[in-house]
């Protein structure tokens, strides 16, 4: 009698998208846990909805401080999610076999989006809850590329007008992402540019500079708070943007259960913290409500290693001081990352609520060089078929070392990680992987001490 067939792909109906995000905030308080308030940049002391008002719709605001557990995600945003949502689990069978572990590989395949990652996922709502409130343009920064293009995509679906300041180091190694985003009716300059007052002042100081998302914001909210028809958009750190992608991690827990299996160990790579958080949350909130137990890790670039390496402290999210003040590991908001390809990481400081988790031993965290993580993404598209982001290939390594890791001991072992998106747009990054030309950057510790001691003295 032949043997059942291994399944490879886990997939939910559309009727099982999320109805609601989940706050992990709810669980964090349960446990006498509670996240440090935001500081406002000229006075120090902590604000209120009042004083986002000028930056962010009433409605994301009150998302940004909410404790409830659920907040329900309206039905056209649902409708929308129906494009993308409920993404697929894989089962890494063949890059299983070709480390010869004992390991149980998945991955949560976000690359599956009408822009190529996980950015739809807060992009829609974000667009969504702003077109409610009468907003006509949206500003907002990125690096590669992925959150520029899901911006640019939403503001598309609701008729809103997007202008992007785009890291100037990806706006030249990403070309492709660029016209995909205008090719969705969005604006785009790197950053720094000359369109805003705080973009020329960088340009003259440091005419060749590579930029960094800490200047973009800067010159993405300075641009927002310039007109009366604008309001910033933001594709990670803050706690509504994590909220909005728990649908990933609240989905993977349905899809595992299909698969019959725990994970050990859940793994995203994490620049700003949002598709970490995404995956991660609500595998923890399992864990602060008692419903399981797992190592939870992010996975971070050794050149913009702000967990393993950076303080925890009261920082700027941005690089001109205009944003509040908020605490999270850092490497200093002066801080500007070398020219990694994947740019989506390459941030100053980590989202505040990932940062707690690290504060109280509920993840760990481990930074990772780009060469290593590109050997791990070829070998994954070359198993698995699918050419993973260079952000993303941050986590395979994790995973793949979990794996091997696990053949050494000769143990079995469960392994979960996010594949945020795909690297469609990022193939020059692979020619100079393959051609032995890509560059490989250590830990600048000089410069993020010079940036750590501009430290804002509060908290």
């Amino acid at each position: 009698m032949a043997s059942a067939p291994r399944r490879t792909k886990f997939v939910l109906d559309e009727d099982r998208i999320p109805r609601a995000w989940y706050n992990v905030v709810s669980d964090l308080l349960a446990k006498g846990i509670a996240p440090a308030p935001p500081l406002h940049p000229g006075t120090g002391q902590p604000i209120g909805p009042a004083d986002l008002a000028p930056i962010f719709p009433m409605a994301l605001i009150m998302q940004e401080v909410s404790t409830d557990r659920e907040i329900e995600i309206p039905d056209p945003i649902r409708e929308i999610y129906q494009l993308w949502r409920p993404s697929p689990v894989f089962r890494a069978h063949r890059l299983e076999r070709e480390l010869d572990t004992p390991a149980h590989i998945y991955y949560k395949y976000e690359g599956v989006s009408a822009g190529g990652s996980h950015k739809p996922n807060t992009a829609v709502p974000q667009a969504w809850f702003n077109k409610q409130e009468g907003v006509k343009r949206l500003t907002t920064e990125t690096g590669a590329g992925q959150w520029g293009s899901s911006l640019a995509l939403a503001g598309a679906f609701f008729g809103l007008e997007v202008k992007v300041y785009q890291v100037r180091a990806s706006y030249d190694q990403k070309p492709y992402r660029r016209m995909l985003m205008e090719t969705y009716g969005a604006s785009v300059v790197p950053s720094p540019s000359d369109t805003t007052e705080y973009g020329r002042r960088v340009l003259k100081e440091m005419p060749n500079t590579p930029g960094s998302l800490g200047i973009a914001i800067t010159e993405a909210v300075e641009d927002a708070v310039g007109r009366d028809d604008t309001k910033y958009s933001l594709g990670s750190v803050l706690n509504h943007v994590l909220l909005h992608q728990t649908v990933i991690g609240l989905e993977a827990i349905e899809q595992m259960a299909m698969a019959g299996e725990e994970p050990d160990v859940v793994i995203g790579c994490v620049g700003g913290g949002s598709n970490f958080a995404g995956m991660a949350f609500p595998w923890v909130g399992r864990m602060l409500r008692g419903e399981g137990k797992y190592r939870v890790v992010a996975v971070e670039p050794e050149a913009a290693p702000s967990l393993t390496k950076g303080v925890y402290a009261y920082d700027f999210g941005d690089t001109g001081m205009m944003t509040p003040l908020v605490k999270m590991y850092t490497l200093g908001s002066q801080f500007i990352p070398e020219p990694i390809h994947a740019g989506g990481l390459r941030y100053h400081g980590m989202a505040p609520l990932v940062s707690l988790l690290k504060e109280h031993n509920l993840i760990e965290a481990r930074s990772v060089h780009q060469r290593g993580c590109f050997e791990a993404g070829v070998q994954f598209a070359r198993t698995e078929g699918i050419l993973p982001a260079p952000e993303s290939t941050h986590a395979i390594r994790a995973a793949v070392d979990e794996a091997l890791e696990a053949k050494e001991r000769g143990e079995s072992r469960v392994i979960l990680f996010n594949l945020s998106g795909h690297g469609h747009f990022d193939l020059v990054s692979y020619e100079k992987y393959m051609h032995g030309s890509l560059e490989d950057f250590e830990y600048p510790a000089e410069r993020v001490t010079e940036a750590l001691a501009s430290l804002p003295k509060v908290g």
